[in-house]
């Protein structure tokens, strides 16, 4: 295989599998809105807010558990059984503790929400926790061999039974239970089914816990200064201020975050696979990496711009006037989330080839950074000082990732402007479009246009801009191999492929 052929064909297994990651988070909310609007009329809302503090609570100390077992197997060439065993017996260890540390603080946990009800859930949830880790590692092999479509159909086929039991017992019984219940179904099915999909059958074993052990642990380490560097900004905000305005700011928060949530972190998943396909032959990932960011700034360079672009129309329709003040919060911390791909993919990488304490490192700086940026910010402007500050942090920890990766696998920042030049100029296009008519970065009445018909224009405008200038730019360079070329031969190979199942059909 070519030097140039080998990061397209990884990119393809890629892009492939991201696919299938993108379709079950679109799927599950999907399917989450309609559960969502069927059990809100038949119970209470006190029934949904005790089994959100369950689940938060209990999710809070499963992600402080976090090893990355998974993820240290994919990485290995070619793992024997030893490994396998290994990496149950840790998860196992690890879901028992976790399940008893949520058990032991079940009726702390109640007392302290003065909520008696919160004991029993947590019991449940207890349970649900030791249960994942009794999961079939063997499932790991689907990520190995770009087999996304079985991890599609483990994660769905639970879920839509969940949800019909879900359904059922709330109709039946009208009780918080059936929210409950259907968890419990769905941990159970899917723990079932990866024993049905994958003929892998588990051993207590702890030979490999040496190698093994010492990523996981970095992994843990990483995990946890990440998950206190993204809850920084709520509990600040809560603390400096008050709850409603932790309300306001994250709801503008995850608005701003959706290309990252939905198309970055599920190209992160499926790139890990690439990467460590790559590593084991012993690839250069530069030209890999180079070409999945390439690619992927097609999408998120457009969507992070123009979600900040019709935020104000946006908010007005979706979440009304008493809204307002999200509007400036997602404009800035939209345009923040453009470049997240660049370290996110970047942690990918290091993940992929071990390199945790540059990683550690750091996540350690942004979050130190992005607690001191938040706390001043909220002193100096409010909730709008925060979303500035953490966009700052944001931009730091970007440039931070890229600089250690260009220096670690003989990049230049000249190579990454080469493979995303066009998009960055389709994307400036579109931005000064929508804002010379009035359709983008104007404030409510500002630009003349109702919100419904400035939000509908605007998209319009912004994707015919977007796409006019990236292909006339494409043509212009010459049509060279890149990220143009790359989705232009995913697309052939989708259509493709559907053509062949309706022919089948």
């Amino acid at each position: 295989m070519t030097d140039e052929a080998a990061p397209a064909s990884l990119l393809l297994k890629t892009a492939t599998g991201t696919g299938w990651i993108i379709g079950w988070r679109l799927a599950t909310r999907a399917l989450g809105l309609v559960s969502t609007l069927v059990l809100v009329r038949l119970l209470m809302p006190a029934d949904f807010g005790l089994v959100a503090l369950a689940t938060s609570f209990a999710q809070a100390i499963e992600a402080f558990s976090w090893l990355g077992i998974e993820e240290a197997v994919i990485r290995e060439k070619d793992p024997p059984r030893k490994v396998y065993d290994t990496a149950f017996t840790l998860n196992m260890i690890r879901g028992l503790v976790s399940g008893a540390v949520i058990l032991g603080l079940a009726w702390p946990a109640g007392s302290f929400f003065s909520e008696p009800r919160m004991v029993e859930v947590l019991m449940v949830l207890a349970l649900v926790i030791a249960l994942d880790g009794v999961e079939n590692i063997g499932i790991v092999d689907f990520r190995r061999e770009f087999a996304f479509r079985k991890e599609f159909q483990l994660w769905i086929l639970p879920r839509l039974a969940g949800i019909v039991l879900t359904l059922a017992l709330a109709a039946m019984f009208h009780s918080y239970w059936a929210l409950i219940a259907g968890i419990l179904a769905q941990r159970v099915l899917r723990v079932a089914f990866s024993y049905v999909m994958h003929p892998y059958r588990p051993r207590l074993s702890l030979q490999a816990w040496r190698g093994m052990l010492g990523y996981s642990l970095w992994t843990w380490a990483i995990s946890s200064v990440g998950l206190l560097r993204n809850r920084a900004d709520t509990i600040l905000i809560g603390r400096m201020l008050n709850p409603a305005q932790v309300g306001i700011y994250s709801v503008g928060a995850e608005i701003a975050a959706l290309p990252t949530t939905e198309l970055v972190l599920p190209l992160c998943r499926a790139a890990f696979s690439g990467f460590s396909a790559g590593r084991h032959v012993e690839q250069t990932p530069g030209g890999t990496y180079l070409r999945i960011i390439g690619t992927m700034a097609l999408l998120t360079l457009p969507a992070g711009v123009g979600i900040s672009l019709v935020a104000e129309p946006l908010v007005a329709l979706a979440f009304g006037a008493q809204w307002a003040q999200t509007a400036p919060l997602i404009e800035i911390l939209a345009l923040a989330g453009t470049v997240t791909v660049l370290g996110s993919m970047s942690a990918t990488l290091f993940q992929v080839h071990g390199l945790m304490a540059g990683m550690f490192r750091i996540e350690a700086m942004a979050l130190l950074l992005r607690v001191v940026l938040i706390a001043a910010g909220v002193q100096a402007a409010g909730l709008v000082g925060a979303a500035v500050a953490v966009a700052v942090a944001m931009a730091v920890e970007q440039g931070l990732y890229a600089r250690v990766t260009f220096r670690q696998f003989d990049l230049r920042p000249g190579d990454l402007l080469r493979a995303t030049w066009r998009s960055l100029l389709a994307t400036a296009a579109m931005a000064i479009a929508l804002h010379a008519t009035g359709l983008g970065w104007h404030r409510a009445g500002a630009g003349g246009w109702p919100p419904a018909t400035g939000l509908g224009l605007g998209v319009v405008l912004g994707a015919m801009v977007y796409v006019a200038v990236l292909l006339a730019s494409w043509l212009a360079a010459g049509r060279p191999a890149g990220a143009e070329l790359d989705a232009l031969a995913l697309l052939r190979r989708l259509l493709g492929q559907a053509a062949a199942r309706l022919r089948a059909g």
